[in-house]
């Protein structure tokens, strides 16, 4: 078997709600980091601590670790609407929702990581489903390119639209060096992650499948 055919290959689809069991141990881990700050600095990704502490697992933690109740739940709305739909496509199934997930989620952890150690960026703490969350997303609008998504309830936007504007307003805000705390760079990585998994996994153009709804 080929390394293409391998990576086409996915895995056998069963349905057994893994974008709840994601947000149910997001919620946990929340609780716990609430109760013990330290334990928040053992999970999320810090560039120094994974250097010099030897803390690589954290390329992988970052994404169940949230700052506050509002980062939490604006991620795991995400991740309810539109991971539950796409788990269920015919592409995907629970593994392999749960695979991608994950997977695109780590890999923006490390892509994210290897931004910090080059810029010299080593007091941060990366933390947040949003890489993830993106990469879901991007492939949502992706396999349902005519979805319709209301902003704030009543406005209608377009899938593909609404990842277009997120990601110019990612990259507007990543130029601008806007201070905010948001980590536009993985939420970027993510989309990119995204597109790398459509175009070798599931074997989709992107743009050729918005322009084609």
């Amino acid at each position: 078997m080929s390394f293409f055919s391998f990576m086409q290959k996915r895995l056998r689809w069963s349905y057994w709600n893994a974008a709840l069991l994601l947000i149910a141990v997001n919620i946990g881990v929340f609780m716990l980091t609430s109760m013990n700050y330290r334990l928040t600095q053992y999970l999320a990704l810090n560039p120094l601590l994974m250097l010099r502490q030897g803390m690589w697992w954290q390329v992988f933690t970052y994404q169940f670790v949230h700052g506050g109740t509002g980062h939490l739940l604006s991620n795991m709305i995400g991740l309810f609407f539109f991971g539950a739909m796409l788990e269920r496509h015919r592409s995907f199934g629970s593994s392999e929702f749960l695979l991608f997930y994950l997977v695109s989620g780590t890999l923006s952890g490390i892509a994210s990581f290897f931004v910090y150690w080059i810029t010299g960026t080593w007091f941060v703490f990366l933390m947040g489903a949003s890489g993830a969350v993106f990469a879901v997303l991007f492939v949502y609008a992706v396999v349902y390119p005519r979805s319709t998504i209301y902003l704030m309830g009543f406005v209608p936007v377009p899938a593909p639209l609404l990842v277009i504007g997120y990601a110019g307003i990612e990259v507007f805000s990543l130029i601008s060096g806007s201070n905010s705390g948001i980590a536009h760079g993985t939420h970027l990585f993510g989309f990119g992650f995204a597109w790398l998994y459509c175009r070798t996994r599931l074997g989709i153009k992107p743009l050729q499948a918005w322009r084609n709804m």
